[in-house]
């Protein structure tokens, strides 16, 4: 753990990132720089508040004499303005959540087989009701008898089918690093780390016009962050064991994610839609813990798993139901079934998972880890604004930002106790969560106040009627 009152991370020889840890001393150090965080907050009671808020994220890039100097300014955590300006409104258009992108590898083995082995279920399922359909009245009782006096052989088979199962289940069962989580892999760990060779040479392929350069100031940032990370985390096996190389993508999306081989991958939407370098550090140890706890090996494993499993019950269906019609009716229910009460609850699971591991290495890393909780619900509050409709959290593959928010509202004490013994610096001033709570009653005051005075100024604009008298 850091020990340091204010880990300086020089970007260049001009441009510094610094981790504020909320006092008034490191506060004032950091405006002796000649460096400000923009606030977009026009009260100045909170103004006054967000002094000794949790840290900020601040950049600025000098240049030469006589030319404009340009600045990567990210406010503060909680700091919702009253008003938003132009460059707020542009920060919550970008401001969304994308299609979560899979950092797990996609072998061309699995490409074909898989396909390949759903269809001869079908075939075989198929071809056993059409033989059972084209026997003579005659034979299928002959059938039903002898299948009446081998009942028990039946039924061992079946039974001893089963065991190999079960066997196969718990001999594959390994704990999961830092949680112990007892958890399923089929896959080989190196294995499968060399497997997403091929997926980050597909993403590379994809993003190669959009990769910015390591000059860039914004990919400096991130990777004084993930270093920082990974320096204070080291005491994990995982972490030190893995070689972390970044690339931030000039893409508008709020998203990240870590390959297995601990190729980092960051959006600059992120980059815009985080408030400082406390929400960007916990988003980040969120998508390492994704890598360090081979959720993507995890995941492939149960895929692999229930995919064997249900290419019996899609034989069955098929050799069941008395028409393809049926058939595939059941097995789209099937795939629905297999989908919405094991893939996803699992998915939702591995996130809550990586949001608790992922808080303890911010914390390691002497992060405010109140502002984790303060993130999600800035981006409820986008959605909220966007007019994006809510969908029922079993739908999707991650939690929902309120039930994120909330779980992380309970692990933060926890994270805290972990942020202490690491000797960091304790946080003074204002929980930047009860900075967002005054901000949002104060947008909400603020928008009835203007809501009051248009409805009456359309109340007055009303042309008056004249009834006729009586």
């Amino acid at each position: 753990c850091t020990r340091q009152r204010c880990q300086r991370l020089d970007l260049s020889g001009n441009t510094r990132n610094c981790f504020l840890t909320g006092s008034p001393d490191s506060y004032r150090n950091f405006i002796g720089k000649g460096q400000r965080c923009l606030l977009n907050i026009s009260s100045t009671e909170v103004y006054k508040n967000a002094l000794h808020s949790s840290g900020r994220f601040c950049f600025q890039s000098s240049q030469l004499l006589g030319e404009k100097t340009t600045s990567l300014q990210i406010s503060s955590v909680g700091q919702l303005p009253h008003r938003f300006s132009a460059w707020n409104a542009q920060i919550i258009r970008s401001f969304h959540t994308p299609p979560s992108l899979q950092a797990a590898p996609v072998p061309l083995f699995w490409i074909i087989v898989k396909p390949a082995q759903k269809l001869f279920a079908i075939i075989l399922g198929r071809s056993i009701r059409n033989w059972w359909k084209a026997l003579p009245p005659n034979k299928r009782e002959l059938f039903k008898e002898s299948a009446r006096k081998n009942k028990w052989k039946i039924l061992l088979g079946v039974s001893s089918l089963g065991v190999l199962f079960v066997m196969f289940y718990f001999t594959h069962l390994e704990e999961t690093p830092v949680t112990g989580r007892t958890r399923l892999l089929v896959f080989g760990k190196e294995h499968f780390r060399e497997l997403s060779q091929i997926e980050y040479d597909m993403w590379m392929e994809e993003f190669k016009s959009k990769m910015l350069p390591e000059t860039d100031a914004r990919y400096q940032v991130v990777e004084r962050v993930v270093g920082h990370l990974s320096e204070s985390n080291k005491d994990i096996p995982q972490v030190s064991a893995l070689k972390w190389v970044i690339h931030v993508v000039d893409e508008p999306g709020v998203n990240a994610f870590v390959l297995p081989n601990g190729q980092v991958f960051v959006f600059t939407g992120l980059l815009n839609a985080v408030s400082d370098i406390h929400q960007l550090s916990f988003i980040l140890g969120h998508e390492i813990a994704h890598a360090v706890l081979e959720h993507a090996a995890e995941k492939a494993s149960l895929v692999h798993f229930l995919d064997f499993l249900s290419l019996i019950f899609l034989t069955m269906i098929w050799a069941i139901c008395p028409r393809d019609s049926l058939a595939v009716v059941g097995q789209w229910i099937q795939s629905k079934l297999q989908e919405f009460m094991f893939d996803r609850p699992y998915s939702r699971t591995l996130e809550a998972e990586a949001d608790k591991v992922g808080l303890q290495f911010a914390a390691k890393a002497c992060v405010d880890v109140r502002a984790s909780s303060v993130f999600w619900q800035q981006m409820e509050l986008a959605e909220t604004i966007q007019g994006q409709p809510k969908l029922p959290e079993w739908l999707s593959t991650h939690p929902s930002h309120e039930n994120r928010a909330e779980h992380l509202d309970r692990l933060i004490p926890e994270a805290l106790k972990i942020r202490e013994s690491c000797n960091c610096p304790s946080l003074s001033g204002p929980d930047p969560r009860l900075i967002f709570k005054l901000n949002m009653q104060h947008l909400l005051e603020s928008s009835k106040d203007q809501e009051n005075p248009n409805s009456t100024k359309r109340d007055l604009s009303k042309p008056k009627l004249d009834f006729p008298q009586t």
